[in-house]
């Protein structure tokens, strides 16, 4: 997988990267000093890996992502995305969860967005702050955190103001789909049905967003 941009590199962990591509040298002594093969070239041939993408003169080529389990959850928050699509959306939540010191994020196997390259720049290289477990059936592996203590919190539309709840504990908020926002079959086996009150007439927000201020709104 290629990755780019310079703030990738900063914070990728160096057992992850393959090989570095730079057309800056003043990329060279700290490439040197982590010990991180390397090879010098012009822009031109960086601009064909990348595929036009900017670049910042460093393409990174890195191991494809290694999923994690449900046995490696680690912390008392954790988020649970139900089929989110968009790669940009996956890559701001793992940005997020990051900021907030969150360890754990579960995806579904099927009709999610998966770590790809726009995930890595989305995510500002954050991706090894976090674990991103993949479970072949959502509400199953809820089920399963469940059973551990932890509390499950939809994010709907209708749900209550996020606000004016107790929070605290061990909880796993789950952020729906772009479209059709958390399935049925999660929110029956939810224990709260939550929301952020927005302005009448207008449209939800942006799964992304919606994450952010909940997983900064919700008290630990």
């Amino acid at each position: 997988m290629l990755v780019y941009g310079k703030n990738i590199l900063k914070e990728l962990d160096r057992k992850r990267i393959k090989k570095v591509y730079i057309s800056r040298r003043e990329y060279c002594a700290f490439l040197e000093e982590m010990a991180i093969h390397y090879e010098f070239c012009d822009n031109n041939r960086l601009n064909k890996l990348s595929n036009g993408a900017v670049h910042q003169g460093v393409v990174i080529d890195i191991y494809d992502y290694d999923y994690y389990t449900l046995d490696d959850i680690e912390g008392d928050f954790v988020i649970a995305l139900d089929h989110i699509e968009d790669p940009h959306n996956l890559g701001s939540i793992i940005r997020t969860c990051a900021c907030k010191g969150i360890k754990s994020i579960i995806i579904p196997k099927d009709r999610s967005a998966k770590i790809t390259d726009t995930v890595m720049k989305v995510s500002e290289g954050n991706l090894d702050k976090v674990k991103v477990i993949m479970v072949s059936n959502l509400n199953n592996a809820l089920n399963i955190l469940k059973d551990k203590g932890y509390f499950v919190y939809s994010s709907v539309m209708d749900g209550t103001d996020y606000k004016k709840m107790d929070c605290s504990g061990k909880k796993i908020l789950v952020i729906g789909n772009e479209g059709s926002g958390v399935s049925e079959i999660v929110k029956k086996n939810s224990d709260f049905l939550i929301g952020i009150p927005i302005m009448p007439n207008v449209d939800s927000l942006n799964a992304s967003v919606a994450a952010g201020i909940l997983i900064f709104g919700m008290n630990d």
